[in-house]
C-alpha cells in the first residue's frame, strides 16, 4: 500500500523556537554541567581509587602512608581542577534552571 506524496511540515522545537515552551531552552545541556568534565571526574575517580588501593593493600607501611598523604592531597586538587574545568565550559549564555 503506498502512502501520497503530502508536504510534511515538521514542528520540532530545536528547529522552531516559536514553538518552545516560556522555560523550555533545548540550547542547554540540562543539568547545566559539561557532560565531558563528567566523564573526566569519574575516570580520575576510578583510576586514583584503583591506585589508593592497590597502593595500601601490597605496599609496605612506608607506601601506606604514601597513600593516605596521596589521598589528602592529590582529591582536593583534583576535585579544584575540575571544577575550573566545569567554570571554564559551562555554558553561561543558557544556563540551566
Amino acid at each position: 500500500m503506498a502512502t501520497p506524496d503530502l508536504p510534511i511540515e515538521p514542528h520540532n522545537p530545536v528547529r522552531d523556537d516559536s514553538k518552545l515552551a516560556p522555560t523550555e531552552d533545548l540550547d542547554r545541556m540540562p543539568d547545566g554541567v559539561p557532560h565531558e568534565i563528567v566523564g573526566m571526574t569519574v575516570y580520575f575517580s576510578v583510576i586514583l581509587a584503583l591506585l589508593v588501593g592497590f597502593m595500601f593493600l601490597f605496599g609496605s607501611t612506608t607506601s601506606r602512608v604514601a597513600t593516605v598523604v596521596l589521598v589528602v592531597i592529590a582529591i582536593p586538587i583534583l576535585v579544584g581542577l575540575l571544577r575550573r574545568k566545569a567554570d571554564e565550559k559551562r555554558d553561561h549564555l543558557h544556563p540551566s534552571r
